[in-house]
């Protein structure tokens, strides 16, 4: 005879290894608070509509406090023989307080219960993830207002383009992250839905309140139909893609941030304390941290794609399929919580080579744009300013000068109307104030964008 909680229609018990892979309890112990949580809203609810007695409710809220303070403290233990987190809470409270125990299931399957635990659960990670995402952005803010004067080449293709405000280019990463965190706040109202009530699939016979335990968990919704409430993990998926997105962000920035610190470019330099060194070369100091954040954003794109493999085809309403939805979503959230909590102090203590950088603004052509735009302002066609541009800079590169370094007689053999302000026009604080449009490089325009910011902060912080 099965001694399972279900066993009652069985004849034998399930074989070892069925057990070991039907249990999640290694995994989804993860969701004990959550489980505590909605199960006292639960036996709130029973009280409350007559389904069980007050003094049946005290004692069974006493013990489920009782059964959390234990696990956590780990004078309880949680076993594999009870599948997962809600039998395991159940077997522990019937320690607590006998066979009353077994009226906390009442009007109730694990169906829903397991929703509700996920939906406790991620809508308080992602609180937790969009403050640390805050961090970050703070923390690009001060750099940036650090260094609204440093110069540095920016780049398209990975060539050289236009000298741009090193504040500009940290900003670009402040405005990927703000739309990260608006799709992070839009994703709870998917979130903060109640599932609690809907049964195995079709309810419950129980006079249930539902909405009295959606009030209770702080839920603004409940879900109006009970098969969508047992089945819909949209909100993981969407969740899920949501941390893909960021993580791409963050990829990106630590991309950038290992090119930055390599011998060939120089710019910046990362503290010790987020480096390793070689076995092998003592000379070296390698950027690991960046590098793990850039390798860690493929994991979570597995866990996204694994879910919506997961799901495209299955029937309504539960299968135990979706047992696959909880490791990667807990993993995910560890690791953006992880990410996040490592990129805001690196950045926060990475130098900034900033001599270096205009150095390298010098040594370039970043600054043809602008000798194009000079002989537009002096009634050429773009086009034909184009053109002549290039044959200048061809010229320079084969002379192996830069476009400061090409003599006034020289502009002048390409067009008479090239004076000596050409060479101010071309200097790299002159081509970055240039840019004075909306949203542009030049100071005045970043720090209209580094003002915004920082109020957007200030209001969601």
């Amino acid at each position: 005879m099965s001694s399972k909680v279900w066993g009652g229609r069985f004849t034998a018990s399930p074989n070892q290894l069925v057990e070991e892979m039907n249990a999640s309890i290694s995994f989804d112990q993860a969701l004990l608070d959550e489980d505590i949580e909605g199960s006292i809203a639960h036996v709130a609810m029973l009280a409350r509509c007559g389904i069980v007695e007050e003094a049946e409710a005290e004692k069974l809220t006493e013990g489920l406090k009782k059964v959390h303070e234990k696990v956590t403290s780990g004078v309880a233990t949680l076993s594999a023989q009870y599948e997962d987190i809600h039998m395991n809470v159940e077997m522990l409270l019937h320690e607590e307080v006998g066979e009353l125990a077994g009226k906390l299931h009442t009007a109730r399957s694990r169906n829903d219960q397991v929703a509700t635990d996920m939906h406790l659960y991620l809508k308080k990670k992602v609180h937790n993830i969009i403050g640390l995402l805050k961090d970050v952005q703070h923390v690009l803010c001060d750099k940036a207002e650090a260094h609204l004067d440093t110069i540095v080449p920016g780049y398209t293709h990975l060539q050289r383009a236009q000298p741009i405000s090193f504040a500009h280019h940290l900003l670009a990463y402040f405005w990927m992250f703000q739309r990260d965190t608006g799709r992070l706040e839009d994703s709870l109202k998917r979130i903060d839905v109640s599932p609690l009530g809907a049964g195995a699939i079709a309810g419950t016979t129980f006079p249930i309140d539902r909405t009295f335990t959606a009030e209770l968990l702080g839920f603004d919704e409940v879900y109006p139909n009970s098969m969508d409430a047992v089945s819909d993990r949209d909100f993981i998926v969407e969740f899920l893609s949501n941390a893909s997105m960021l993580m791409m962000h963050i990829s990106r920035l630590s991309e950038e941030m290992i090119i930055w610190s390599s011998e060939e470019f120089k710019f910046v330099e990362f503290d010790d304390t987020f480096c390793t060194g070689s076995s092998m070369m003592p000379q070296k100091k390698n950027p690991d941290m960046p590098e793990l954040l850039r390798g860690k954003t493929g994991r979570v794109y597995g866990h996204l794609m694994g879910l919506l493999t997961t799901l495209k085809g299955l029937p309504l309403t539960y299968n135990k399929d979706m047992q696959e939805d909880k490791e990667g979503m807990f993993d995910t959230v560890e690791t953006l919580e992880k990410s996040l909590s490592v990129l805001a102090p690196m950045i926060e203590s990475m130098t900034v080579r900033s001599e270096h950088m205009y150095e390298s603004v010098k040594q370039d052509y970043s600054n043809a744009t602008d000798l194009a735009d000079y002989l537009v302002t002096k009634g050429m066609a773009f086009r034909k300013a184009h053109e002549v541009t290039g044959k200048i800079v061809l010229t320079a590169i084969q002379e192996k000068k830069n476009l400061l370094e090409v003599s006034l007689e020289e502009y002048k053999s390409y067009s008479s109307s090239i004076e000596a302000d050409i060479y101010n026009c071309l200097r790299p604080e002159s081509v970055v104030a240039a840019r004075d449009s909306l949203g542009g490089t030049a100071p005045n325009q970043v720090k209209k964008q580094l003002n915004h910011a920082k109020s957007l902060l200030k209001s969601n912080y």
